[in-house]
């Protein structure tokens, strides 16, 4: 889709829309929003930000409150089942009837469609609400409503919540994106895949990982002085080529002080990585994708403009519990895409925010456009276009209920297809795997160092 297809996107306008529309390209600094406008937090938004109305035709429900009941039986870190499983689908997209759907579904989505009209198809359920965060993320949010602000790409004034719930410009729905609530610190089993153009399914990557937010450390705004706000730490165990190879690193609110660090087994020695972002290839994924796709955006944002398109309502990957209670990660792959019998799309409404590459920047996908979930705050949704202006990847997350955080987010489940190749990738499968998510005590800062690193390669 060109530039000019964007005035045909249906939008709904929120306070200081014009605003965004008319300064959200470029690198203007952004002081929080109004007393005022803050205060709509407690009545028609939801804590968040969202609009706690839903929609006119009943299709989009209004959120009381989201979900935060755990099913009976589950224990912390174990398999994490699906609340909705007796939901049946309302209706399926098809590549035979989705022009009387276009209007909701991404540029990515129909190309698959498209390209894969025997088997690709859209599985519409019924839209559930469940995103929740504690009291005092919530509260937090409220605070930075009117404190947080943007100098560029750096966010400064915000702690402990979502820094822009009522957001003026597409970097601060992205920024709002990258410090979404997905808990405090934990561990999970992984496995990631590659599946190429042919169907051969490649496992490029096994093992566990330690994640922490200080950014979302309850009661330590105090001790948030460094602005580290993402940590993590990838042992990986298979395949046995890279059995016992290791990243870590830390997500800095100036992006020039992240930093990231890799132990590379057959060199016996951790190497500091030089360009940790961007369109470089994460060692994480075997460098299948780049660092900024992880989570569909996990980037900087100084070689982009960014612009709020508008809000829309979309079919997306939501409340995917279903995706991960096979026992076999056979069952949820096909030859060229997840297998749609798991997954479970809902209509919700999404902040839609493009992308442009800067003057003299370069990078891989010099366009792109992301679709951000407005309860959660998570990118659901993204496609990019390659330098010849074709659509090249389209990238998505499938988010998690999981009410004893509480909230919605993928904990590391996203992935790509390649449109033009036919390969796609998947990281994050937890099917045959114990532990899904396990809420953890907080580590020390200093285990996420490449020091730590070097001290604990054994291979």
């Amino acid at each position: 889709m060109h530039h000019t297809d964007t005035k045909k996107i249906t939008m709904r306008l929120m306070p200081g829309f014009c605003l965004a529309m008319a300064f959200g390209a470029y690198g203007f600094a952004y002081a929080g929003v109004t007393a005022d406008e803050a205060a709509q937090l407690k009545t028609t938004l939801t804590p968040m930000g969202a609009e706690r109305a839903g929609n006119k035709e009943g299709t989009i429900p209004a959120w009381t409150g989201g979900h935060a009941t755990p099913l009976a039986g589950f224990k912390n870190g174990g398999r994490r089942g699906d609340p909705f499983a007796s939901d049946k689908p309302l209706f399926q997209i098809t590549a035979k009837n989705m022009d009387q759907h276009a209007d909701k579904l991404t540029d990515g989505t129909k190309a698959l469609l498209k390209k894969y009209p025997n088997s690709y198809r859209v599985d519409v359920y019924t839209t559930r609400r469940t995103a929740a965060a504690p009291q005092w993320v919530y509260d937090n949010t409220f605070k930075n409503a009117t404190s947080a602000k943007l100098d560029g790409d750096t966010v400064s004034g915000a702690y402990g919540g979502i820094p822009f719930p009522i957001p003026k410009s597409g970097w601060e729905v992205m920024s709002n994106h990258l410090l979404h609530w997905r808990g405090e610190a934990w561990q999970q089993d992984f496995r990631q895949y590659l599946t190429t153009s042919d169907g051969k399914r490649v496992l490029s990557s096994e093992g566990q990982g330690t994640y922490q937010m200080p950014y979302y450390f309850k009661d330590g705004a105090d001790k948030f002085k460094n602005n580290n706000y993402w940590m993590l730490r990838l042992v990986t165990a298979a395949p046995a080529i890279r059995a016992g190879e290791a990243i870590t690193g830390s997500e800095n609110l100036d992006p020039d002080k992240s930093q990231a660090w890799v132990y590379l087994t057959g060199q016996r020695r951790t190497r500091k990585l030089p360009n940790a972002c961007c369109d470089t290839p994460t060692p994480a994924s075997a460098g299948v994708m780049s660092f900024d796709e992880i989570d569909v955006w996990g980037g900087r944002g100084d070689r982009f403009d960014w612009k709020i398109v508008g809000k829309k309502e979309m079919y997306i990957p939501y409340n995917a519990n279903g995706l991960f209670t096979p026992k076999s990660d056979a069952e949820v792959f096909g030859p060229n895409h997840l297998n749609p019998d798991h997954v479970r799309w809902e209509l919700h409404r999404v902040w839609v925010v493009e992308a442009t590459l800067k003057q003299g920047k370069r990078h891989q996908a010099p366009r792109s456009r992301y679709y951000v979930d407005e309860d959660s705050w998570v990118a659901v949704l993204g496609d990019r276009w390659d330098a010849k202006a074709q659509l090249w990847k389209t990238l998505w997350s499938h988010p998690v209920v999981m009410p004893d955080l509480p909230a919605t987010t993928p904990p590391q489940q996203f992935g790509f297809n390649d449109l033009i190749t036919g390969a796609w990738y998947m990281s994050g499968v937890v099917n045959e795997k114990n532990t899904h998510y396990r809420i953890i005590g907080r580590q020390p800062e200093a285990s996420f160092t490449g020091d730590a690193l070097a001290g604990e390669g054994v291979r």
